[in-house]
């Protein structure tokens, strides 16, 4: 991955520096929010590999599956009345020594291993037919098998009642367990729902809904062998991971995608050379632009327009062609529509561009 800097040269990539662990604990992760003034779990400078750990908020969902000492310990010493406005568990934040509002934080995500071998999917009340199934919600337990890359439904049951407090621990009795999706295996993609900067407001943000600083995406293409581009709003930038996945779908459409814990080495590196309004992804293959709105119609256009910035400042399109090009060659997709802000990802195949699909900084 290299991006062309205003020397006009490609910029290779930037020098490891050193390696930092990040475990999840009661006192290095924040439950359900984004905020500038948190005290940062970890200090790095550009280029410095991170291997940190990313705890699923629906551990509780098969305890004796999905949860061990540490994350128990999560569990019962974040209180109740702390975890909020929004779900998830992130670890962090990591300040980013140097990095100011204007930045842009490159993360390569480089590896995602799960921390078990079992993950959990809730058909829940803001599911998008959650009318549909007579307000009935429902965990189905995935089983992963890591020698196939694969997960196949363990068993399944009928939550009692409504999902409403984070970190739910449910003890499902051995008789209240079903078969599902008998013979059906699929694909394994591990990657983050949610990661981003702290938005330069002096209060909490919910987890829940995506925004230009990044927060819960819920593109499954965030996994390893991809790279996130992030607007930094506050210094250091104070970057965070949750709500981690094992697989899941464009749509997300019953509430969740498989949660299971992980654990992500990625590199972070801090770039002053290029700007971009909403986060950013490079995949081997693509460049994928993101649009936010409760409106799904104007969540497309927020994506369209990030995308014709892309073409036209960092490609050199004229308006006019990039337009044309995105109609013929741009693919747009559903991210998610349970998110309360809904999601739009447009992406563009960076080899039909002469430069191979480097980002160019504007003149």
């Amino acid at each position: 991955m290299a991006l062309i800097c205003k020397s006009g040269e490609i910029r290779q990539d930037t020098e490891t520096r050193n390696l930092h662990m990040l475990r999840a604990t009661p006192e290095t992760i924040h439950w359900g929010y984004f905020h500038p003034e948190i005290k940062p779990a970890l200090r790095v400078q550009s280029g410095d590999l991170v291997m940190a750990e990313a705890v699923t908020h629906h551990a509780g969902d098969a305890p004796d599956l999905m949860m061990d000492e540490a994350i128990t310990r999560i569990f019962t010493e974040v209180p109740e009345a702390d975890r909020n406005p929004g779900v998830h568990i992130m670890t962090g934040p990591i300040f980013v020594e140097g990095a100011e509002p204007g930045d842009m934080l490159e993360v390569r995500y480089l590896q995602m291993t799960p921390r078990f071998n079992y993950g959990s999917n809730l058909a829940a009340n803001w599911g998008h037919l959650y009318e549909e199934f007579d307000r009935q919600e429902r965990v189905t337990i995935y089983a992963l098998n890591p020698n196939t890359n694969t997960a196949s439904a363990h068993y399944a049951y009928d939550f009692p009642g409504v999902y409403l407090t984070p970190g739910t621990i449910t003890h499902c009795a051995e008789c209240d367990r079903m078969p599902a999706l008998e013979g059906i295996s699929i694909p394994a993609r591990p990657h983050l729902g949610t990661a981003g900067v702290a938005p330069a407001v002096g209060e909490r943000v919910s987890t829940i809904p995506p925004g230009l600083h990044g927060g819960n995406i819920d593109n499954w293409r965030i996994g390893a062998g991809a790279t996130m581009y992030y607007p930094v709003q506050v210094a250091g930038g104070l970057f965070s991971i949750g709500d981690p996945h094992v697989s899941q779908g464009d749509g997300e459409i019953s509430g969740t995608a498989i949660e299971a814990s992980l654990n992500c080495l990625f590199q972070i590196i801090l770039r002053k050379d290029f700007s971009f309004p909403s986060p950013l992804l490079e995949t081997p293959n693509n460049w994928i632009v993101h649009g936010f709105h409760e409106d799904l119609n104007q969540a497309m256009k927020n994506a369209s327009l990030d995308m014709l910035k892309l073409l036209t400042e960092h490609q050199g399109l004229s308006r006019n062609d990039a337009y044309s090009l995105m109609s013929v060659a741009a693919d747009f997709g559903v991210t998610q529509v349970v998110d309360g802000t809904k999601g739009i990802h447009v992406r563009i195949d960076r080899g039909i561009f002469p430069t191979k699909g480097v980002v160019k900084d504007p003149e």
